[in-house]
């Protein structure tokens, strides 16, 4: 188990505690060099700490803590996350019962039981026109106009989506060392996104298990405004890695465009909007050549 810490100290011991004492389960806690000191709320647990020397990002904590184990699985989970000892058994029976699949994900809900929207599609690109526009305000069960899969019934059974929120994945070792880990290039956000899709292109499946459930707190390590230029910046690094030329040029004019309107729309939220113009930066400055 690996979780990746930052600016964590609230809710890092909530998550770590109840897996920490679990026969055959490891588990790896990466601070990424947090300004908080993190570690220090779990430092009478038996986990393994790793003080990371850099914040390298998420995928670089989740590479590091991976690497420090041998376990057939590895279960990512965000330190804003709570999971009974019965779900992690849900999801491994998973993993060993289907060979082809590469990765499972569980049912995630809040702290009020209500589920989240984890299910998603790939971004294409009606999807991010839609978005920059609120399309999938008006159309919220439309393919083509969102990429969260918002059919409840589709959270009642399970399936295998394009791709599941990183909260929490179980991935099986094998698959993840073959295609080298999450991609560090993407420092947040779309880490996942671009797993799941390599783990499709691999031939091996995604899978999701409603039986599984665990909880999201959604503690924030961030600040209002800070992590939009970072979620541009890695729409276009996914476009470029997985589209040809043609279409991650139109899939950064989609992204720019949803920072445009966005900057309009919080006009009278400072903070906000300063990230959505620095997002529009971003975008612009990493636009595909």
């Amino acid at each position: 188990m690996v979780v990746v810490s930052y600016r964590s100290a609230r809710t890092l011991r909530g998550c770590v505690e109840p897996l920490s004492a679990l026969p055959g389960v490891r588990v790896t806690v990466v601070d990424n060099a947090s300004p908080d000191d993190s570690l220090e709320v779990i430092a009478d647990l038996p986990v393994d700490a790793v003080r990371a020397e850099r914040n390298g990002g998420f995928s670089y904590g989740c590479n590091l803590g991976a690497r420090r184990g041998d376990a057939p699985f590895i279960l990512f989970l965000n330190p804003d996350a709570r999971m009974e000892a019965g779900t992690l058994e849900k999801l491994v029976a998973v993993l060993r019962d289907d060979p082809g699949a590469g990765l499972v994900a569980p049912r995630i809900v809040d702290d009020e039981d209500q589920r989240l929207w984890s299910l998603r599609r790939f971004p294409r690109q009606s999807s991010t026109f839609g978005l920059a526009l609120f399309a999938h305000r008006l159309w919220p069960h439309s393919r083509w106009s969102d990429e969260l899969v918002r059919d409840p019934h589709a959270y009642e059974r399970p399936g295998t989506p394009e791709w599941v929120s990183g909260a929490c994945m179980l991935v099986r070792r094998s698959v993840f060392e073959q295609l080298g880990g999450f991609d560090e290039g993407f420092f947040l956000y779309c880490e996942d996104t671009d797993l799941c899709r390599r783990i499709w292109d691999s031939g091996h499946t995604v899978r999701f298990e409603p039986a599984a459930e665990i909880l999201h707190v959604e503690g924030s390590s961030s600040g209002a405004g800070e992590t939009q230029p970072i979620l541009a910046q890695s729409r276009v690094r996914y476009a470029r890695k997985h589209m040809s030329r043609s279409g991650a040029f139109a899939q950064t004019a989609g992204v720019a465009l949803g920072e445009l309107v966005r900057v309009a729309a919080t006009c009278w939220k400072p903070a906000l909007r300063r990230g959505h113009v620095a997002a529009l930066r971003a975008a612009l400055a990493q636009r595909a050549v």
